[in-house]
């Protein structure tokens, strides 16, 4: 049965006025939407893939404006209606869940509120109304204890209910069309699927029209019946999942589906992005077998953490690594991945346990002092999210000469910037982009900054936190590339705290697997993912959204 149309673009350009003159992010795109429909909208960052979104919206900022083409919905052209005729129109006939649930939700209002606010902009009702329909939707959304909840500010919640807030705040007015713009980003991958499996169950409910927008092309195969792929503005393919993602026609496509981890992947098949332009050379030497009796590079024994409320997020935990070992550490939102790393990176003080480094006792240094200590350079740690972690003020080259200006004894002057210079050629950094400050780097380039100022003072561990989980795929697949080639030719030890099995999968030669603080299963990563152990570990990868491409992706 042929659905109506809803949304048709037809020949649609998108231009912003910039320093740099006039940019084009959206290049003549057409497309359409049927009643009910879930499409996929797919491709990297600067791909106009949100800005295609905003401008369906019309919630482009004052520097953007469409400059050609037409958007029509329901056979009105609404690129030509007033602002205050789209403001009855938006919301109540469209609406739009966005990227980052915190940064969207006013902080200083409670969340109740803030759903019964999005109510009575388009419905006249009294407010003990709309705030009994947003707890209704509340319900409708699956937040537990609902009633207590409408109370919450924003930071009272995880992020996957906050997630759950904007879902509820965008099919307020029953909208026939919903956007949704990377919603599920930084969730783990129950809580991705929990969000994921609601937002389709309402959407066929309710026969809501949706478009994702998403780099995630597993997300995109489970859960849309048609993709589209965008690149530098334009829509170069389209078609269902399953025809797009075995048999991809356009050399764009094929290079995202083999960059694309998967449950076969092995880091060699990655296609690396142009900007590296050729693939990592994985020549492993054979590694030396330690001497008899060499204690473990790290050995946490029975490590606990617990907060000034009496909970302990970590419990119990034991593990060891040798020299030149990757081990994984997964779990859901609060299974006490980061808290264990802070902790074995001395970032934050055990309540309990011990912590041996090589064989000597670290986890008696307070963390204050732990900069202190003759460990510290020995172990780095490589931040999620470079944006938070790079100074502002320094350039590319400050942030990686200031530990070997603290940690390595090294004075400004040649040395140092001979130094800075080979860090960065052994990321892949330009030596040009030194210059920059980090709001002048892409995504992937400020990753490498993080990369190189971890590795300049010659750590002997590695402690990863989501490293990639806010890249692109191409990009991260440059990344994981480069990290195990520092690897193998340092002998560095890795920890690889991710929510990401398919890049643990890869990445590490054993997985630890956290709950609620404690260790469920353990054991050599590919082993265990392909035949779990626990119900728990299973959940986690049944979780996974993925593509098995039929057919090898290759580069043109």
């Amino acid at each position: 049965m042929t659905k109506s149309l809803l949304l048709a673009l037809s020949d649609l350009h998108v231009t912003f006025s910039t320093r740099r003159g006039l940019v084009e992010a959206v290049r003549g795109v057409t497309l359409s939407l049927g009643e009910g429909e879930m499409l996929g909208l797919v491709g990297e960052s600067g791909s106009g893939k949100s800005v295609t979104g905003f401008a369906i919206t019309r919630l482009l900022d004052a520097a953007g404006r469409i400059t050609a083409g037409d958007i029509r919905f329901r056979g009105q052209d609404i690129t030509r209606i007033s602002g205050s005729d789209f403001r009855h129109l938006h919301g109540a006939a469209m609406a739009m869940i966005f990227q980052n649930p915190r940064a969207a939700l006013n902080p200083i209002r409670a969340v109740g509120d803030q759903i019964a606010d999005a109510i009575t902009a388009h419905k006249r009702m009294r407010r003990d109304e709309a705030r009994a329909q947003a707890l209704g939707l509340l319900r409708a959304v699956q937040i537990r204890d609902p009633e207590k909840r409408m109370a919450a500010y924003p930071h009272e919640l995880s992020g996957g209910m906050c997630q759950r807030v904007m879902i509820a705040m965008a099919i307020s007015c029953n909208p026939a069309l919903l956007i949704a713009d990377e919603p599920t980003t930084g969730l783990d991958v129950t809580t991705q699927k929990v969000v994921m499996d609601l937002l389709t169950g309402i959407a066929a409910e309710r026969g809501m029209a949706t478009i994702l927008i998403t780099h995630d092309l597993g997300l995109a195969a489970r859960y849309c019946r048609r993709v589209v792929v965008m690149e530098q503005g334009r829509l170069v393919e389209e078609a269902e999942p399953k025809t797009l993602f075995r048999a991809p026609q356009h050399p764009y496509t094929r290079r995202l589906v083999a960059a694309s981890p998967t449950a076969s992947s092995r880091i060699v098949d990655l296609v690396p992005n142009e900007e590296r332009g050729r693939p990592v050379a994985m020549h492993v030497p054979p590694k030396p077998q330690p001497a008899p009796g060499t204690p473990p590079l790290l050995e946490v024994q029975k490590l606990t953490k617990r907060f000034d409320q009496g909970t302990a997020a970590v419990a119990n935990f034991s593990m060891t690594i040798s020299a030149g070992e990757s081990v994984g550490l997964v779990g859901e939102s609060g299974s006490g991945k980061s808290t264990t790393s802070r902790i074995i990176c001395r970032l934050i003080d055990p309540s309990e346990g011990e912590i041996a480094f090589e064989g000597q006792s670290i986890g008696h240094i307070p963390a204050r002092d732990f900069h202190r200590s003759l460990f510290r350079k020995d172990i780095q740690i490589v931040f999620q999210d470079p944006n938070d972690s790079l100074n502002p003020r320094f350039t590319a080259f400050d942030c990686i000469a200031h530990p070997l200006l603290r940690l390595g004894g090294m004075r400004p002057g040649d040395a140092l910037r001979q130094r800075v210079e080979e860090c960065a050629q052994r990321v892949g950094l330009g030596i040009e982009l030194l210059t920059r400050f980090p709001h002048q780097l892409s995504g992937g380039q400020k990753a490498r900054v993080g990369i190189a100022r971890a590795i300049a003072c010659r750590p002997r561990l590695l402690v990863l936190d989501e490293p990639t989980a806010a890249l692109d795929v191409s990009v991260q697949a440059v990344v994981l590339q480069l990290l195990d080639r520092l690897r193998r030719e340092d002998d560095l030890a890795f920890l690889f705290v991710s929510h990401d099995l398919n890049v643990v999968r890869m990445m590490c030669d054993r997985t630890i697997v956290l709950q609620n603080g404690h260790i469920v299963e353990q054991g050599e990563s590919r082993a265990m993912f392909d035949n779990p152990k626990t119900a728990y570990t299973r959940e986690l990868v049944e979780a996974v959204p993925h593509i098995e491409p039929k057919l090898a992706a290759t580069v043109s």
